[in-house]
């Protein structure tokens, strides 16, 4: 059985509660068709289980599929340094048809990010680092496919629907 590594840091970003008794880890890809029809699932589950999850996204970009699914991951991040890692991250799957530069500014704009910071952050070593650092962690977390995703540390086998299935079932 395949177990998260490195475990959930402060290096991660969550929605929830912090110290909630249910921590789900997301691997995903902002172009992956799958990863975009698990966000409105996945927004269901924390619509749902509020505080009671904390929900952790990890970058796992398909470059060899998906030409701007690192791009998209390095937007979030880059965003993400000026606390708005949330409101990109939705942008880019609501926007999936579209991504692409021009998408990652207009997102940048439309959540109120100071646009010059974002530009000199989207081609940082240090936003980079943290996309491949969030690969790496999948790779060592034995994903293989996008979205995949971990519950209390272990992988889950299933998708985002038997996911929000076993949520409602261990709720009850």
């Amino acid at each position: 059985m395949s177990t998260l590594k490195p475990a959930v840091s402060d290096k991660d970003h969550f929605e929830g509660g912090k110290s909630a008794s249910i921590e789900i880890v997301e691997f995903g890809d902002y172009e992956c068709p799958h990863c975009g029809h698990a966000y409105p699932i996945i927004k269901q589950i924390q619509k749902t289980f509020g505080d009671q999850i904390k929900f952790i996204f990890r970058n796992f970009p398909l470059q060899e599929a998906h030409e701007y699914a690192f791009p998209a991951a390095v937007a979030a991040e880059a965003a993400a340094l000026q606390g708005k890692f949330w409101e990109m991250h939705d942008g880019l799957y609501e926007n999936q048809n579209q991504l692409g530069e021009s998408l990652f500014n207009e997102l940048a704009e439309k959540v109120g990010l100071d646009l010059g910071k974002f530009k000199s952050d989207y081609g940082s070593d240090e936003v980079t680092e943290k996309v491949e650092s969030d690969f790496e962690s999948g790779i060592r977390s034995g994903v293989n496919g996008t979205p995949s995703f971990y519950v209390n540390g272990t992988k889950f086998d299933g998708g985002v629907e038997d996911l929000f299935q076993m949520l409602k079932e261990s709720a009850e």
